[in-house]
């Protein structure tokens, strides 16, 4: 199957700022069933681009707009073809677990095991794996299968009842939250008992004929653990799902801080609007290419930026741009 994606990120500032500095990551990757084809980033002001690979694969993106803006808009375009993947089976052998551990010993997972700024154990975390009967037991891939549906029962899905910066306990004390939340829940959880487990970022298709509770019109988020024989296995505990074709990894990491869509400060003193539009459209075949569309002269990404530096900010003209929360 091929996707085009196209994700629309615009802040709008309350009165112009003199400085805009920002990181992307919505370049989706390329591995062992899924490949990215092409991709474009379009930026207006217009600036140049600069892209590097982080330690875990996950391609950036980062610019820096020195003049003087009310807004910015950032147009991320990708085709990405998906294979189809084999679903892995609902339980594993007796000593799955010694299997796992042996994994652990000799791997090098421990990013994946620790406590992480959004996925930490807390005394509510606790609380909740109790009520849950989160532990050890049968096998772990039957453990994570049963989780994956029980967070779904668990919370309610409601978009914008959290915040992109909202703790664990804030989802768990309501009882509702968005994919973000959800895929914390899950890590910090499934962490406390010895399996690797990484946040995911990245893009769900939503068929007419599919039932999910997540957005799609925003990015996504789910997670995906370490098992034995089958390598890292992708559970989305918001729709009850388990990662396969129609979800479009960009991103992984130990949890959102490692992985935000978009992540930035500007220098000014203005209040900013987020907002975000998404749209994953598929194909059975390449689509053709789009020889008419326009694109506006001034989200030209190859300018050179302006020779002169801005001047120094102070701490003071430094405000933190809005990051995109996954719903």
């Amino acid at each position: 199957m091929y996707y085009s994606i196209r994700h629309l990120t615009k802040f709008l500032y309350g009165s112009a700022v003199s400085e805009s500095m920002m990181e992307t990551r919505m370049h989706p990757r390329s591995d062992t069933t899924q490949r990215c084809l092409t991709f474009h980033l379009s930026v207006s002001p217009r600036c140049r681009v600069f892209g590097y690979r982080d330690h875990l694969g996950n391609h950036v993106h980062h610019f820096d707009i020195p003049g003087e803006h009310q807004q910015l808009v950032i147009v991320a375009e990708s085709l990405v073809e998906v294979q189809p993947a084999l679903l892995p089976p609902a339980f594993l052998a007796p000593d799955a677990w010694k299997e796992l551990d042996a994994m652990i010993e000799q791997g090098d997972y421990w990013e994946m095991l620790l406590p992480s700024e959004f996925a930490a154990p807390t005394d509510e975390l606790m609380k909740l794996a109790k009520e849950l009967d989160v532990r050890r037991k049968d096998d772990p891939l039957m453990v994570l299968h049963e989780l994956n549906h029980k967070l779904y029962e668990y919370f309610d899905y409601v978009p914008k009842s959290t915040r992109v910066d909202s703790p664990i306990d804030e989802a768990i004390a309501r009882r509702q939250g968005v994919c973000q939340d959800f895929a914390h829940v899950m890590i910090a959880l499934v962490r406390q008992m010895g399996i690797p487990c990484r946040y995911v970022s990245g893009y769900l298709h939503h068929g007419r004929e599919d039932h999910d509770r997540s957005s799609s019109d925003a990015t996504h988020a789910w997670v995906e653990a370490l098992m034995p024989h089958l390598g890292w296995v992708g559970f989305d505990p918001t729709n009850m799902l388990m990662a396969a074709e129609r979800h479009i990894r960009t991103a992984i990491g130990r949890d959102y801080a490692d992985v935000p869509p978009t992540k930035g400060i500007f220098r000014g003193d203005a209040g900013s609007e987020l907002t975000v539009a998404v749209r994953v459209t598929p194909s059975e075949e390449p689509p053709a290419l789009d020889q008419e569309m326009p694109v506006p002269e001034d989200w030209s990404i190859l300018v050179e930026k302006a020779q002169q530096p801005p001047p120094a900010p102070t701490a003071q003209q430094i405000a933190f741009a809005q990051m995109q929360q996954q719903q």
